[in-house]
């Protein structure tokens, strides 16, 4: 896990908990305190869901550009591997031309 990633999910912790402690401390009836939790809790889901979703299109775009990447870095190789491999047989026509003797 990143670096980045332990900090948002820490913080989030610390929010969530210092919200609840908050609430559980304030002077309201039980059922209002309740009700306060569980919007928060809530809240927090959705940012939580959020983040998520972020995170995941983040990777999805750095796996798809990592992807092109590759598949241009090979399309390079295929393409010098071809060229050499032409050198190479025009090279040796060549030598086979020259040791070849004329004759006339």
């Amino acid at each position: 896990m990143s670096t980045g990633k332990k900090v948002v999910l820490g913080s989030l912790a610390g929010l969530a908990i210092g919200a609840i402690a908050g609430i559980l401390t304030a002077p309201e009836k039980g059922s209002t305190t309740r009700k306060q939790i569980k919007e928060k809790g809530n809240d927090y889901m959705n940012k939580l869901k959020s983040k998520s979703g972020e995170f995941s299109d983040s990777l999805k775009e750095k796996f798809e550009s990592t992807k092109n990447d590759a598949e241009n870095l090979a399309d390079k190789g295929k393409e010098t591997y071809y060229d050499a491999k032409k050198e190479v047989k025009n090279a040796a026509a060549n030598f086979k031309n020259d040791i070849t003797p004329n004759k006339y």
